[in-house]
């Protein structure tokens, strides 16, 4: 069975899990509305994505 030789330090365990941050999400400007959206979604208040209308919106 495996078992380690020495004791992982706290800066060692630090480097292990640098990437385990959570990162903030990016978020875009809308050309046409103006608002907030995340990039490479589907703007859920008009429907539009890339240009063209994609979902058609309740009302």
């Amino acid at each position: 069975m495996a078992v380690p030789k020495r004791k992982t330090s706290p800066m060692k365990r630090g480097f292990r899990r640098s990437h385990d941050a959570l990162a903030a999400g990016s978020f875009v400007e809308d050309k046409d509305s103006g608002e907030l959206r995340r990039p490479h979604h589907i703007d859920l208040k008009t429907g539009m994505y890339g240009g063209r209308q994609v979902l058609n919106v309740k009302k």
